[in-house]
Order: structure tokens, then sequence, then C-alpha cells
């Protein structure tokens, strides 16, 4: 370090405001006062007059430098892996067991480097001569559109192997589903999925996360950036072809106690949706009926012919649904009359407990759902699409793609200032819940404590439903080996039926025909030797079916 060469410098200090320099061993001026660093070096013009130690340690420094600018070399796996490992992070903070990052997700990520043949095997991809053919020709078009930021980059857009599983940024969401469902984690996939939407867990633009030395351009744009929410049945199956990839054992058994357990879940949806505590011995009649509770039948075993997992938060909504018709009928005439009979009763008798009114918690319902879908459609409106990491295809695109994002932040920061003159609220701490609801709150009733005296009546010592009728959601199942199993369309189910699929579709973000499939076929299993029998018949509506 010599203290007369940094004399000529004579910059203020960006910390101390001190004039005051010195040279490091890498040739780059620093603070005496302060010992801060600056990026300026000292231009060296007679390399003769400078120690050949001295003139190494610079080249070092500016070999470094340039190295940054061109980055690290790294692989497509390697950036898949720094996405798993803040999921992993961010599922830890969110309230899961930490052993999961380390002791699941970890071997399940190692096993899937070893399936796909691209680490922990003999012969590795990237060891091919091939592999380093396809690196040389990369580097050689590094100024066109097809380059790459990583090594691999450019092949594995075109690697088409049979039988390997690519991965992709939603399947790293498959991963850490699988890893939560290995530990029977109190999550659902829903929750996951409503997590990464609420921007709790990486997943929209997850590469801002890799490191600055690893350079993202050109193909990796492709493979990286995400530019839409996961959906629940394509994260869903992408969790069983990765489970039959990696040719997983059979997972933890499913027991009652625990919380994917369809008795669990449907007391936690009731209590979201906020209805009567009674209904949950109801739900758990139907489960057993059905047999959705048992074990073999909830746990996941992919190295079964014909495997299969669970949708444990749809099944749970959908026992509820079937629950509700079996007690209002939901045909847009008997519930009403039920709510009619529970008003009255409820006005006479103000201090007994208060009978169910389904009307009524139509219309607490319906408002509540009108505001968080509003707030969902605001946030998802406001959402910053563009990440502050922008990408590029190749290094001739770089400086224009920086114009462009800068211009766009400076748009969006006037665009706030005009329109939302609110401050900011603070990101909130995640919750399973999605509604709260309080027994003080005057203007949304909690009703969990209502009784369903209203759709019951006596029989010698028991007690029956008043609703004797039901009727079907489906008329028949398909016999081929397409997806869907049964068709829905609004304008056949009464408008209550219609409010009721679109309330718990919204709960768990995703389509009405989807819990409607899986209303039919928790009914195809309650009413087996009823479905047979109606089978036979043709020409009669849905809503006339009666039982």
């Amino acid at each position: 370090m010599d203290l007369e060469e940094a004399k000529e410098f004579k910059e203020r200090c960006t910390q101390c405001t001190a004039v005051s320099w010195g040279l490091t061993d890498e040739g780059k001026y620093f603070c005496t006062s302060c010992h801060n660093v600056t990026e300026r070096s000292k231009e060296v013009i007679n390399t003769e007059a400078i120690p050949n130690s001295q003139i190494k340690a610079i080249n070092r420094g500016l070999k470094r430098k340039k190295q940054l600018e061109k980055g690290w070399d790294w692989y497509v796996c390697e950036g898949f892996q720094y996405i798993l490992y803040h999921q992993a992070e961010a599922l830890k903070s969110l309230g899961v067991g930490p052993e999961l990052k380390n002791e699941v997700l970890h071997k399940f990520w190692k096993r899937y480097l070893q399936k796909s043949k691209q680490a922990y095997c003999k012969n590795p991809i990237y060891t091919t001569g091939r592999k380093v053919m396809v690196s040389h020709e990369s580097e050689r078009w590094e100024m066109t559109s097809v380059c790459s930021g990583s090594i691999d980059g450019v092949e594995y857009s075109q690697r088409k192997e049979k039988g390997i599983v690519k991965m992709t940024v939603p399947k790293t969401l498959a991963l850490c589903y699988l890893s939560l469902l290995w530990q029977r984690e109190t999550m659902t996939l829903s929750d996951l999925l409503r997590f990464v939407e609420e921007d709790h867990i990486p997943y929209i633009n997850a590469f801002q996360h890799f490191p600055e030395e690893m350079k993202l351009y050109g193909r990796d744009k492709r493979i990286f950036a995400v530019e839409s929410w996961p959906d629940y049945e394509d994260i869903h199956d992408k969790t069983i072809e990765i489970a039959k990839f990696l040719d997983l054992p059979r997972f933890p058994d499913i027991t009652e106690d625990c919380y994917l357990h369809p008795n669990i879940l449907c007391m936690k949806y009731l209590m979201e949706v906020n209805l009567p505590d009674e209904m949950h011995s109801l739900a758990c009649q139907v489960v057993k009926m059905t047999g959705v509770g048992e074990v073999d039948f909830l746990t996941f075993d992919p190295i079964a012919k014909r495997a299969k997992t669970v949708k444990y938060d749809l099944q749970a909504v959908a026992i509820i649904v079937v629950v509700l018709k079996l007690l209002f009928l939901l045909d847009d005439n008997f519930e009403w009359s039920l709510s009619n009979l529970a008003e009255k009763y409820n006005k006479k008798n103000k201090k007994d407990k208060p009978w169910f009114d389904f009307r009524k918690w139509y219309q607490v319902m319906k408002k509540t759902l009108d505001e968080k879908k509003y707030k969902l459609e605001e946030a998802r409106a406001k959402f910053m699409w563009k990440s502050e990491k922008p990408l590029y295809y190749s290094f001739i695109d770089k400086p224009v793609v920086y114009k462009r994002r800068e211009m766009v932040v400076n748009l969006q920061k006037q665009f706030s200032t005009l329109v939302d003159l609110t401050p900011t609220v603070e990101k909130k701490h995640p919750s399973s819940f999605q509604f709260n609801w309080i027994e003080e709150d005057n203007d949304r009733t909690c009703f969990h404590g209502h009784s369903l005296q209203v759709v019951l009546k006596e029989k010698g010592q028991s007690l029956l439903t008043k609703n004797s009728s039901y009727w079907l959601s489906t008329q028949k199942f398909c016999k081929g080996y397409c997806k869907h199993l049964t068709t829905y369309e609004e304008s056949n189910f009464s408008l209550s039926y219609q409010f009721i699929l679109n309330l718990f579709s919204f709960l768990l973000r995703i389509k009405t025909s989807l819990l409607h499939e899986e209303v039919s076929l928790i009914e195809k299993k309650l009413f087996e030797r009823k479905y047979r029998r109606t089978k036979k018949k043709s020409g009669r509506s849905r809503k006339s079916r009666r039982y």
C-alpha cells in the first residue's frame, strides 16, 4: 500500500468525506480514515517502475472485475437449486419444520439429479463430449439471440430425452408439496399456492434470488421466467409425475390425527365459511360412509399401479357441500322455507340458542366474499410482474432492457402517486384462515354456535333431517380416459348450489368445475346403489331426482 501514489486521487470519501487515500494490493483506492474501499483503480502508465509482485496483484484485481461482469460458469440445475433453497427457507419462516429442508426436500432433489443424470451418477450428462461441444458453441454465439448465461441453457431447452422429467419453476412447487406431504405438515396444496400468490414463497421472478455472479440472459429467460400464477390442477398433476419419476416409496400414513384427514380439514373449513359446529358430526358420518377417511385411501403410494394423491382440501370442502345438500337440499326453495322458520323462532326466543338461518348466513357470506374478491382483484392488478433484475436475450439488448425497466418503474411510481394517496401497508404475516369470525362483531354474525334444530325433527328418541330428498350433481360419468369425470354448466343448477361452489372455489383458488367433479365423486360413493338404479333412467333433469 503506497500513500504517495494515492495523493493524486482528490475525490472525497463517500462514507466519511475525508480526502486521505491509499492503494490496496489490487490497485484500488481505500480511505485511510474509515477504510472504505472504492471501485476506482489506479491507472498504470509505466509498468517498469512497479515491482513484479504489484503488477500481479493489480492484474488479479482486474481479472476479478472482468470475471464479475462475465459471471460464473453455472448450470441450469444450479438455478433451480437456488429457487428450491429459498422456497424451503420461506416455508420454514411460515412455520414448517426445519427438517423438511435438509432431511426431505434435499433428498428428493438429490434423487432427481441422479435420476435425470445430472449428478450423483457414473456418467453425468455434463461430462460427455457432446456437452463440451455445445458449451463452445454457446460461447461462439454469445452475441446472438440464442445465447445463454448458463453453460447448458441452450441444450437444456432442446433436451427431449424420453423418460426424463425436465425441471421447471412450477415443478419446484410440486417438489415442495411432495416434501410437505411426506412430512404431513399442516399445509394443503391450496395453502401453498395461495402463499405463492401472496408473495410469501418465491415463484414469480424467483431468479432474483440468484447471486449477482449468476448472469441470466437468452435461453435462461424461457427457463426461469414465469408469467402466470400456478394452477391447482397443474401442480397436482406435476406432483404425481415427479413422484413416479423419482420412484418414491409409499408415503407415511394419513391417519385420523393428521391435519390432512378429512375429519380435521372439514372442521377447519366449517370454521372458515362460518357454518355451525354441529355440522361436523354429519361430515364425519359422510366420511365414514364413503370410506374416504380410510388410511389406504388417503395415503399416497407413487409405486402403485394406479398411483394418485388425494386432493385433501378439495375433498374436505366437497364433503361439506354434500352435507349442505343433505340438510338444506339447495334447490332454491327448501332452504328458504327453513330460513323462514328459523327467523320466526329467533324473533320469539331471543334468549335461547339461535337456529341457523340459511338466508342470513347467505347475506353475510355474500358481502364478505364480494369484499375479498375485490381486494384480490386489486392486489393482482397492482402486482409487479416485471422483475427488479431484468432479463435480456443477449448483451446487445442489455442497455435497452434496463432503460425500459427504468421507464416502467418511473411510470408506475407516478401512477401510484396519482391514484393511491394512502401509504403502502406492510405485508401481513400469512394465515391458513382467510375469513375470521368474531362473536362480538355486530356487522358480521358468527354462526358457529347456532343450532341445526331447524333442519331436524324428532322420530321416537331419534333426530332425523326434515329433508328426505336429494338430487345428484351429475347424470353420468365419462367412461373414457379423459380427465374430466363430469361437466358443469351453471345454468343447470340452482343459485344456492352455484353460490356454495363459488364460495369454496374462491377459498381454494380453484375452478368451480373442479369442485363440482369432486362433489359428484363423493355422491357416487355415498349413493352407490341408488346411483346404479338411476343410471338406467333417462330424460329426467338433475333437479327432479329424489331419493
